[in-house]
C-alpha cells in the first residue's frame, strides 16, 4: 500500500510542477495600430468601410502598412466623413514582424456622433487567432451616426 501511496504522491507532484509549463503566457502589448478610415454611409443592417492602416512595433520601432475593410453587422444608420481608429496590438510572444497582423478579426463595435463622436472596438484574431486589438480603439469621426452590432476586420 505504501507504494500505492508513494507512487500516488509523485505522480500529484509531477502534475502539479508540470502545470505551470503548459500554462499558455500572458499576451504581451507588442506595439499600436493605427487606422485611417473612408467615409461611409450606414445602410440601417450594416456598415463596410476601407482602411489604411500602419502598425508600429514596441520592439523594433519599425512600422508596417496594411489595408484592409471594418464590416459591421447590426444597427448602423448615418453618414461619417471617415475618422482613425486605434488598437493596442497583443501577441503572444514580443516577436511581431511584417505580416503576422494579417487575418481576420471579429468582435463588439459601437460609436456614436453628432458632429464629432467617438467609438470602440474590441477585436480578436489574426494569425490562429493570437493576435488582440485592445483593450477599446477610440474612433473619432465627423458626421451623423449611430452604430451597435459585431465588427468584422480584414487586414491584409
Amino acid at each position: 500500500m505504501s507504494k500505492i501511496c508513494r507512487l500516488a504522491v509523485l505522480c500529484a507532484s509531477m502534475v502539479a510542477l508540470a502545470g505551470p509549463a503548459f500554462a499558455q503566457a500572458q499576451p504581451v502589448r507588442v506595439g499600436g495600430l493605427t487606422c485611417d478610415a473612408a467615409p461611409r454611409v450606414g445602410l440601417i443592417v450594416g456598415s463596410r468601410q476601407n482602411l489604411r492602416c500602419v502598425f508600429r512595433s514596441n520592439a523594433t520601432g519599425r512600422q508596417y502598412s496594411y489595408s484592409g475593410t471594418i464590416s459591421r453587422i447590426g444597427l448602423d444608420v448615418g453618414v461619417t466623413g471617415g475618422g482613425r481608429l486605434f488598437w493596442g496590438v497583443f501577441a503572444p510572444t514580443s516577436h511581431v514582424g511584417y505580416g503576422t497582423l494579417r487575418g481576420t478579426y471579429v468582435g463588439a463595435s459601437g460609436n456614436a456622433s453628432f458632429g464629432v463622436g467617438l467609438g470602440a472596438n474590441v477585436l480578436v484574431g489574426g494569425s490562429h487567432r493570437t493576435i488582440s486589438l485592445q483593450p477599446l480603439s477610440v474612433e473619432g469621426q465627423v458626421g451623423v451616426n449611430l452604430a451597435l452590432g459585431v465588427a468584422r476586420l480584414t487586414l491584409r
